[in-house]
């Protein structure tokens, strides 16, 4: 049995320390000059209103340039970066290249000649996946002769890891992406998650581990500097290597499992050769999962803080991007609004699958999925529908309102500000630098 390459290193020093990790990987050898390559940086979710906390979620600049002086000494001059990121507006084509300005890409173009394109705003071909399965790719990625999977080191709330796989999600467009997040329980977001790489020419996957996210794949998670970086020709290897050092056995992540059956690969170690530094000595648990109350029924620190009479159920995998967006805020909210009086048995209802519960007297339904899905429920007392994909947030105040949580609105409607409360927590810690998402 052939054994894929990967290697971990421990981040040291600019440039040197990203060739180190891709020439103990095997390289970039297989590219030829004339190649057009396409970097996936990982930039999860970008906002213009305000500074938001990078480390643990989005790529640093400094692995981006890194790789991009590897390609050019390789002769490489057909150099594209592409995300297809989340903004607060579905329609918003502009904020994307705002990320690229603050990154520092802009000076990448300047210095190398790179292309900088916003996913969402260019053309998708419709791929069959088989069983059923059909996805609209970036046809930008799916033209290229290789690309450059640039993920960061982080647990995901719904995925247990986001890594490699997992990253590929971000060539998709939003109405694949709506689809990944079905109610089927046979065709979950972990299936079409193994699927992502099914279509796309050779991928080289450096995982950049400099900081990591605990309980990510966004903002309100727990980031470590973790100076790790992994990499390999072999996707799936470096992904169950990835998913160990964050401590978790791969056949303990969903999507990493089908990969292997529907590949018909090893899901152990037993066919990848580790280069570089020990898995055992720089596996570093982190914990995936926010913490619910055994029934799931509240989240714990809300449960903590005694709230009663109300019930917001623990997010599914049917929770898409967008909905899952609103709720940091909304729940920030309610937490904000609680006065030590029982609200009056209120329910609230995400995703595209949740049903009501028996006994309760007012069921808001955040977002257009569950207002489908629940229309002229005869087991719901009193309704509340929030319509709309995402749902508008003057809309789910007013719901709150009509529940009886007084709200305050300036939290919901200011979503997007959220992010720039969470660098509160990483203020005066000098492990934490803003120098890594900027290109001098």
């Amino acid at each position: 049995m052939s054994r894929s390459l990967v290697s971990i290193v421990r981040y040291e020093k600019p440039y040197d320390s990203v060739r180190k990790a891709v020439e103990l990987a095997g390289g970039l050898s297989h590219l030829k000059p004339s190649d057009h390559v396409f970097i996936k940086p990982n930039i999860v979710f970008w906002t213009a209103k305000t500074v938001i906390p990078k480390w643990g979620v989005i790529t640093t600049s400094r692995v981006v340039e890194d790789m991009v002086r590897l390609l050019k000494d390789l002769g490489i001059n057909h150099i594209t970066i592409g995300e297809g990121s989340v903004a607060a507006d579905p329609k918003d084509k502009e904020t994307q290249f705002h990320a690229y300005e603050t990154l520092g890409y802009t000076k990448l173009q300047k210095r190398y000649g790179v292309k900088c394109v916003n996913i969402l705003a260019r053309p998708f071909t419709k791929v069959d996946l088989g069983d059923g399965m059909k996805l609209s790719f970036s046809t930008d990625v799916l033209e290229s002769d290789a690309i450059i999977d640039l993920p960061v080191l982080k647990t995901h709330a719904q995925t247990t890891v986001s890594l490699g796989i997992k990253n590929l999600k971000g060539t998709i467009s939003i109405p694949s992406r709506k689809r990944c997040h079905n109610a089927d329980p046979n065709m979950n977001l972990h299936r079409w998650v193994a699927r992502l790489s099914d279509p796309m020419p050779p991928v080289f996957t450096l995982v950049d581990g400099i900081y990591s996210n605990e309980r990510g794949p966004a903002f309100d998670g727990r980031m470590r500097r973790s100076n790790l970086l992994m990499a390999s020709r072999d996707i799936f290897a470096v992904d169950k290597v990835g998913a160990q050092v964050l401590g978790y056995a791969p056949e303990d992540v969903p999507h990493l499992k089908l990969y292997a059956e529907n590949r018909r690969k090893p899901l152990d170690l037993s066919d990848v050769e580790v280069k570089g530094e020990k898995i055992e000595d720089v596996t570093d648990f982190h914990q995936y999962e926010f913490g619910y109350t055994e029934d799931g029924a509240l989240p714990a620190p809300m449960a903590k803080m005694g709230i009663q009479g109300l019930s917001y159920y623990k997010y599914d995998l049917s929770m898409c991007t967008y909905c899952s967006g609103i709720t940091g805020a909304v729940l920030t909210a309610i937490a904000m609004a609680w006065k030590g009086q029982p609200w009056d048995d209120v329910e609230v209802l995400t995703g595209k699958q949740m049903d009501p519960r028996p006994g309760k007297k007012k069921t808001i339904l955040l977002g257009q999925c569950m207002c489908k899905r629940h229309k002229d429920n005869p087991d719901i007392q009193e309704a509340i529908p929030v319509d709309g994909c995402p749902p508008n947030p003057k809309s789910i105040v007013a719901a709150f309102h009509q529940a009886g949580i007084e709200v305050d609105p300036n939290i919901v409607e200011n979503a997007e500000q959220l992010p720039g409360f969470l660098m509160a927590r990483y203020k005066d810690k000098p492990e934490f630098e803003e120098g890594f998402f900027q290109v001098e």
